[in-house]
């Protein structure tokens, strides 16, 4: 399984996880079979309010699941649309929200937890 966690600074498994997905400067992708850790760019990250694309985010990589602090619902349902799953993430580093996640421990996101916007309006501030 590939997993995909956004970051502040790349740090592979020891990078903090950061509070948004579509402004995070960064992704960590976690493939779990051999637990190898890649830092990404996000190429995305200067998109306007509302426009995520996700999948340009990521670098068009192939990832099985997101796990994540916060999210707006359109890229929310546009990973849903592609298969990919998505999870709430704890406050912590990648190597714990990985543990985590493999021990099923992580909720699934659910689109009445996604952000209304960057002005304070996020539920999970």
């Amino acid at each position: 399984m590939k997993i995909c966690i956004p970051t502040e600074s790349p740090q592979g498994m020891d990078s903090i996880v950061f509070g948004h997905f579509g402004s995070a400067p960064g992704f960590v992708i976690v493939d779990t079979q051999n637990m190898q850790a890649e830092n990404i760019q996000n190429g995305d990250l200067h998109h306007s309010h509302g426009m995520c694309q996700p999948l340009k985010a990521l670098g068009n990589r192939t990832v099985d699941a997101i796990v994540v602090a916060a999210i707006g619902l359109g890229a929310l349902t546009k990973l849903k649309e592609q298969g990919i799953e998505v999870y709430r993430a704890v406050e912590g580093t990648v190597r714990l929200n990985v543990d985590l996640l493999q021990q099923r421990k992580l909720p699934r996101f659910d689109p009445e937890h996604t952000c209304a916007g960057h002005a304070g309006e996020c539920s999970h501030e």
